[in-house]
């Protein structure tokens, strides 16, 4: 008999400031590491008023960790140490890994509504200081599965034979961007052994299979281990992100932007910081 997967957690997350003085929601963070699993922060910003974001995140430093920006809608300017410049629009991805380092800043512009959500992913200890790499995934790079219900956008990992726009070169999570249509079921077959958890953009709806339990917008669902995940929408329809990869069952050391395995790296991180030899 398949597993199917039972709802383990729901989080509404908190509201914080963070940058130079952009308001969001930290829906996952430092408290949630080992639960969510090689998933370590989600951050998700939902205005229609430019003046809780346009102060951006001005530059500052990563490490040991990979990025994932995914707008729904809105305007983000971009840069790095790299040399990389842009911006991500409505239905566009930036997936940024850090490595032994990478300094860059996201200055949201403002737009009719900001609607998406920044994953942090965490690297294997074997691969923290790995070379920085930049992937910008645009929203006609990006595969769309149409069905009679249900459209899935493919961020990462494959939907039923068709392969995301990025497969992740270290940790490789399947990421989805899934909007039911009212009153839509959807089926999953997961990786029984995944971390995996859904944020809802809109809608409500209920997951699941005997015992439903109800789900509602901005509120992120974890779930336990198995082999099927179940959803229903209500009839305001649902849409939401999928985010499923294997545990990495590693120490984690964090501080601020740098997510590294040992109090020692963290350490030496900063002074590298200090002492602008932090770009490797």
């Amino acid at each position: 008999m398949i597993q199917t997967r039972k709802v383990k957690k729901i989080i509404t997350g908190e509201q914080t400031v963070d940058g130079a003085g952009v308001r969001l929601v930290r829906v996952i963070g430092r408290k949630d590491t080992k639960e969510f699993d090689p998933f370590l922060m989600l951050d998700a910003f939902d205005s229609r008023n430019p003046l809780d974001y346009i102060k951006g995140f001005p530059w500052h430093p990563h490490r040991g960790i990979e990025t994932i920006t995914y707008l729904i809608q809105g305007d983000i300017e971009h840069g790095d140490s790299l040399g990389n410049t842009g911006s991500i629009l409505d239905g566009e991805c930036q997936w940024m890994t850090a490595g032994s380092g990478i300094i860059h800043q996201e200055m949201p512009k403002a737009s009719e509504r900001m609607l998406g959500v920044q994953l942090w992913l965490n690297l294997p200890a074997a691969d923290k200081m790995t070379a920085p790499m930049y992937h910008g995934i645009t929203q006609g790079e990006m595969p769309v599965v149409d069905e009679e219900k249900a459209r899935v956008r493919v961020i990462a990992g494959t939907y039923k034979e068709t392969a995301g726009a990025r497969s992740g070169d270290f940790v490789k999570p399947l990421l989805l961007d899934v909007e039911l249509n009212a009153g839509a079921e959807w089926m999953l077959q997961t990786d029984p052994d995944a971390s995996l958890f859904i944020y809802i953009f809109q809608g409500e709806g209920a997951v699941g299979a005997v015992e439903e339990t109800a789900v509602a917008v901005k509120q992120a669902v974890l779930f336990s281990e198995g082999a099927l995940l179940q959803v229903k929408a209500a009839e305001s329809g649902l849409r939401f992100l999928l985010a499923a990869g294997r545990p990495l069952q590693e120490p984690v050391a964090w501080g601020g932007p740098i997510v590294m395995n040992t109090q020692e790296e963290l350490d030496t991180a900063f002074r590298e910081l200090k002492e602008n030899t932090f770009i490797k």
